[in-house]
């Protein structure tokens, strides 16, 4: 098995406390019945279904542009640059992320533009019951903004294959998927733990780069 796969299940896992911080609110609300009863796994199943089939299809689609550029060969003066610089840029942000350099770290990758937008859409779902919405709702976070996201999209960009930068993408996504199935029991925990899978999580980035770089190196010959 391609072992960018399981290291991007990885990286999804040990990111569940960022996820549980981010949104794990959100989606407890969210999951809520007008009378104030909790929909049950089967809403949290769906949402998480809905945002891994989001990352997948932002694989799918990053790992086609990928492969676009990586067939012209005209271009390879461009891309083989740009590929190393990437593969280094991934190194870097995980690092910094794991506590080796102040600035440079996923989470300051974040920005809110996209946010308003999502906002409208919610309170477009938020009328429909929530076993309905759910999987709606999974989409649409899916593309919530993230810095660890950016990193695993630039990591299935990194693939040039339209199937590989999906499956990069939905392992990820099934990653951390655990921690949002467990939301209620297990938000307090993962909070308390949240420092050091967030360093362990910008290791994992970290190595997913260097696998990166390592394999193109040889690539190139």
């Amino acid at each position: 098995m391609e072992p960018l796969y399981s290291m991007a299940f990885m990286t999804g896992l040990l990111s569940s406390a960022h996820c549980l911080g981010m949104c794990g609110g959100i989606v407890s609300a969210l999951s809520l019945t007008p009378d104030g009863r909790n929909s049950g796994v089967t809403f949290h199943l769906l949402y998480n279904l809905g945002r891994i089939l989001t990352y997948s299809l932002i694989g799918l689609t990053v790992g086609w542009l990928g492969s676009a550029l990586a067939i012209r060969g005209d271009l390879l003066a461009v891309t083989r640059p740009l590929l190393l610089g990437s593969d280094i840029l991934v190194i870097l942000v995980g690092l910094g992320s794991a506590g080796l350099f102040s600035r440079l770290n996923l989470l300051s990758l974040e920005f809110s533009g996209p946010i308003s937008s999502l906002t409208g859409a919610v309170k477009g779902l938020r009328r429909l019951p929530p076993g309905v919405a759910a999987l709606p709702f999974g989409m649409l976070f899916g593309f919530l903004p993230c810095g660890l996201l950016y990193a695993m999209a630039l990591t299935a960009a990194q693939s040039a294959d339209s199937l590989n930068g999906a499956v990069i993408m939905a392992a990820f996504g099934l990653g951390t998927a655990p921690s949002l199935l467990l939301v209620g029991g297990a938000a307090s925990w993962f909070s308390s733990q949240r420092a050091w899978m967030m360093k362990a999580a910008g290791i994992m980035v970290a190595l997913m780069g260097s696998y990166n770089l390592f394999r193109h190196i040889r690539m190139m010959g």
